[in-house]
């Protein structure tokens, strides 16, 4: 009987492999962090090929900490960034372009061309999504237009497209398999929410040809077996989930009503709506969760395009702490920032504002201001940025936001989350396992192989580490929050060109 179930958790900065037990518990893990590409200010790329040579290393060196074999474990399962579009030759397997990075703003005059067509309606109400450079569909547009023959190729059929997940499974697969699920299509703005299946309409606007994108299956589900080269045996592959959907899966946030927000690269807020989107015109996006037996599950997202990145920012470019952990100490050497206010709009503002000329904002400066107020307005940020999708958010659903449940590298800063709790006035909740966006594609998978039996085998294993309730007095909270509405204003359409 296999013991274990492992986790390909395909990072925006690192690729991690990390495997679980029956109880949700890890096991063994590793992780290593790959190049980021910067062409031009606002372009961000990968190399395909150091994603999948590093996600593939970092697999075997997980096994070799446990010293297993593939026997050992019951199924592996897939959680990638989402959006990062990659495109590659189907019979030389070679990419033929860097990944463009979801972060990446290069097509925002495509995005403006189609907002001025007045088109923005058109891809709401088909794809749940807005307008913006953020997806994948500009992405692939543009690299079809900048290869040689690119569209020629495309239309022969020899080009595939993938996010990441696609990518990594055709690779472990040895090209067998081409395939996605509906958390990851939902992302591309080629994919209608409402029929679950490419959109041709969509398809023929852009011009891009069917036969380049994957087959939809469920979340859970075992789509291929990896090459027995790879692991000295075939494992079953069982999900494809995209990192943010994971994590309100790893969250077991089950119920209608039920939100997190994962602390990463950016920001996520996910609210799970139940079998029915909800339209949303606030900003907000309306995506697929999962889906299990061809049944779907919708969730409103609020997706902040910075957030972990912003204390990166503060370690490797300002160099004003030697870790991200410093930050929590350095954020409480002063009580307060002083009036200082940071808006991490480095690559654009995203919900609710949808900004791509957003650029980033440091307001309040006094001659007294000190590194310590940076760090603490740095952090503060992200707090503020998250409420102003929870606000949004409640609201749209119609539903009472009891708690929020928090993962990511940035929930383990007692700082943050305390402050967070203070400005959204909701109680935080942390799980004893942060890894919850591996151990959401763990499950996944484990379900489609029978390793857990249902939902409710998976929800026993969720357990609090701790709990923050609001502290803040109110006047306080709104004068503070008031400010950092101005602070946003600053910063919005700053790269627009006249």
């Amino acid at each position: 009987m296999s013991k274990y179930i492992m986790a390909l958790d395909a990072g925006t900065t690192s690729n991690r492999a990390i495997i679980f037990d029956k109880n949700g518990q890890v096991i063994a893990k590793a992780q290593k962090e790959f190049t980021q590409i910067f062409p031009k200010p606002g372009w961000v790329e990968h190399d395909p090929t150091e994603i999948w040579s590093t996600q593939l290393g970092v697999a075997t060196e997980a096994m070799a900490k446990l010293n297993i074999e593939a026997k050992d474990l019951a199924a592996t399962g897939i959680t990638n960034q989402r959006e990062t579009t990659i495109i590659w030759d189907k019979n030389t397997g070679l990419p033929v372009y860097n990944a463009i990075v979801w972060q990446c703003r290069r097509t925002a005059d495509m995005t403006d061309s189609l907002r001025y067509k007045r088109l923005a309606e058109f891809f709401r109400k088909k794809t749940g999504l807005v307008l913006d450079p953020y997806f994948s569909a500009t992405k692939i547009r543009w690299i079809l237009d900048n290869i040689e023959d690119g569209q020629k190729r495309a239309e022969k059929g020899d080009l595939l497209f993938g996010t990441v997940d696609t990518w990594l499974i055709w690779k472990l697969t040895k090209g067998r398999v081409h395939v996605t699920d509906p958390s990851n299509a939902s992302r591309t703005m080629l994919y209608n929410i409402h029929q679950n299946k490419w959109d041709q309409e969509i398809l023929d606007l852009l011009n891009i040809p069917r036969s380049i994108l994957p087959e939809i299956k469920n979340t859970s589900e075992v789509y291929g077996f990896t090459s027995e080269d790879y692991f000295g045996g075939k494992i079953a592959i069982g999900s494809s989930c995209g990192d943010q959907q994971a994590a309100l899966f790893g969250q077991t946030c089950f119920e209608k009503g039920d939100a997190k927000n994962t602390y990463g690269t950016g920001a996520f807020l996910l609210m799970n709506t139940g079998e029915n989107p909800i339209d949303t015109e606030k900003g907000l996006i309306t995506t697929l969760a999962w889906m299990i037996d061809g049944k779907p599950t919708y969730a409103l997202e609020g997706s902040i395009f910075v957030a972990g990145s912003s204390v990166q920012w503060l370690r490797d470019s300002l160099r004003i702490i030697d870790s991200a952990q410093d930050s929590e100490y350095m954020a409480t050497r002063v009580d307060d920032t002083d009036g200082v206010y940071f808006v991490p709009a480095f690559t654009g503002l995203g919900a609710p504002y949808w900004d791509p000329y957003a650029r980033g904002a440091l307001v309040g400066l006094t001659r007294g201001t000190n590194k310590y107020h940076i760090v603490r307005a740095t952090l503060e940020s992200q707090a503020y940025l998250s409420n102003d999708v929870l606000e949004i958010m409640a609201k749209e659903a119609g539903l009472k936001i009891n708690s929020i449940k928090v993962d990511g590298g940035a929930s383990a800063n007692n700082f943050l989350m305390g402050f967070q709790a203070d400005i959204s006035q909701h109680e935080v909740e942390r799980p004893k396992v942060l890894e919850t966006t591996a151990l959401g594609a763990s499950y996944l998978a484990g379900l489609a192989v029978g390793f857990w039996k249902d939902l409710d085998d998976i929800k026993n294993n969720w357990i609090l580490d701790q709990r923050y309730k609001p502290k803040m007095g109110m006047d306080e909270r709104n004068n503070k929050y008031s400010k950092w509405k101005e602070a946003i204003k600053r910063s919005l359409n700053w790269a627009k060109e006249n």
